[in-house]
């Protein structure tokens, strides 16, 4: 069993003994823990937005969740089966004071998690995540009378209303869209995707859709994290022919992949370079990803005369850094999309909006759109280390040893080679050093890291 608390929510495998996965005790401790935050935080509204993706475990961990909230005095609005940006989006339109959506993302399906926002829709900070765990930690929450108990309310119709909002979006072009007649194939292994993907599909004209794994009954039909060795089915449907287009999203919606005609993956990493692409064509700006995305997102945006900038690793950071410098477009390389014009939060709907529009005015097969973006290899391993040493030092001796070239030091170390890069990120559970590198071919990608994990011992062995 496993069980993950962090200031994000909390994650973990269904079942076990309390503390050792995710049982009922700690949903119901952590959801109250959560309420009781947001009641410190003074809102004007004692509304509490609650949405799910379609796992197994989702339907009992909300009815944990929101009759946890109600005995605290909260009014819940369930708004069902859902999306994790569908409800990011419904806490602001809603006045709401915050939102939880239960998902545990690309995870297996033995897995759940409460995913916790504050009254922007948005995942709440670094410190308010952490006054959460203390309350959890300390079971400081009191619960309300009988007299004051609060109500839950289910709505339905948000879907439709994010489908609305993304066909009213100024860079979203449905008449173009519809104008190519693209036939279109969905994986939506078996989640709300299945529901919502077709339905924006339809709403935007595109005349032919096929969904593979489109029951949203939790039973995923691969492994749910939308890389190309889980998807074996859609790049084999795709490679005979018959579409223009693969579409992949994880349970929740909000990570986006695609395929292309002839069924090579367009690759994650470049789900944001092409829409930035699209967004920097249209009106000039800055852009962020995460310290371990492609260099490609750089080099699109200096090509259009705007400013690239690194966040560390996590939706929140990002979110942080494209506020501090005003991106127009951002997300992180695991197919997020951010679009501050909708929301800030990745959101799979409105990238599909945006690079369907994109797709559609460049008139282009999607492999020959792939083929316009710098051609990148990221490679990920990681290297194990004795539990006496101290990470921090070798990962700052590192830094030290690569001064001569760009060295990023907010999460990890990261170094800007011309050509590649290399970012080292310690474990904070165990004596491990994650290393991802990117270069102009796996071989080079490959043989950066080998070279940096070289390093690493040789300091680790003085």
């Amino acid at each position: 069993m496993a069980l993950i608390k962090s200031i994000s929510g909390i994650r973990g495998t269904i079942g076990g003994k309390p503390g050792d996965g995710l049982s009922p005790i700690d949903v119901v401790t952590f959801a109250a823990a959560y309420g009781a935050w947001l009641k410190s935080t003074n809102p004007t509204s004692n509304q509490i937005v609650l949405g799910r993706d379609a796992r197994i475990s989702g339907s009992m961990v909300s009815s944990l969740v929101a009759n946890t909230l109600i005995g605290l005095g909260w009014n819940v609005l369930d708004i069902g089966l859902s999306t994790t940006p569908t409800v990011e989006l419904a806490v602001p339109w809603t006045k709401s004071a915050g939102g939880i959506i239960i998902t545990a993302s690309h995870n297996p399906a033995q897995w759940n998690a409460l995913k916790l926002l504050n009254a922007e829709g948005e995942f709440i900070s670094d410190e308010d995540g952490k006054a959460l765990l203390r309350l959890a930690e300390n079971l400081d929450f009191n619960f309300v009378e009988v007299t004051e108990l609060g109500k839950i309310t289910e709505d339905a119709s948000f879907l439709q209303q994010h489908i609305d909002h993304v066909l009213g979006l100024r860079w979203v072009d449905k008449a173009a869209i519809q104008s190519k007649n693209f036939k279109v194939l969905v994986d939506a292994v078996n989640s709300t995707g299945g529901i919502v993907v077709p339905q924006l599909l339809n709403a935007l004209g595109v005349q032919q859709v096929d969904v593979i794994f489109g029951e949203p009954n939790g039973h995923f039909g691969h492994n749910p994290e939308p890389l190309p060795e889980n998807l074996t089915a859609m790049i084999a449907e795709m490679k005979t022919g018959k579409y223009n287009l693969g579409i992949v999203v994880d349970p929740d919606v909000d990570r986006l992949c695609f395929i292309s005609e002839d069924g090579t993956p367009f690759g994650e990493e470049y789900t944001l370079v092409a829409i930035a692409d699209y967004i920097l064509a249209k009106e000039k700006g800055n852009t962020v990803s995460n310290l371990s995305s492609t260099r490609a997102l750089a080099d699109v945006t200096n090509q259009h005369g705007g400013t690239y900038f690194a966040a560390a690793v996590g939706e929140v950071n990002v979110v942080t850094k494209m506020k501090a410098e005003n991106a127009i477009i951002g997300g992180e390389g695991n197919g997020g999309v951010i679009f501050p014009e909708s929301h800030y939060g990745r959101d799979a709907l409105v990238g599909i909006g945006l690079f369907l529009t994109h797709l559609a005015y460049k008139n282009k097969t999607v492999s020959a759109l792939r083929a316009e973006y710098p051609a990148y290899i990221m490679s990920k391993n990681k290297i194990e280390l004795s539990a006496d040493l101290n990470v921090d030092l070798i990962l700052a001796t590192v830094a030290e040893q690569f001064k001569a070239e760009r060295v990023n030091t907010i999460d990890g170390v990261k170094i800007d080679f011309a050509d590649r890069w290399v970012h080292l990120r310690k474990s904070n559970t165990e004596p491990i050093i994650r290393i991802y590198s990117e270069a102009p071919s796996e071989a080079e990608a490959s043989g950066l890291a080998q070279q940096i994990m070289q390093v690493i011992k040789a300091i680790a062995s003085k």
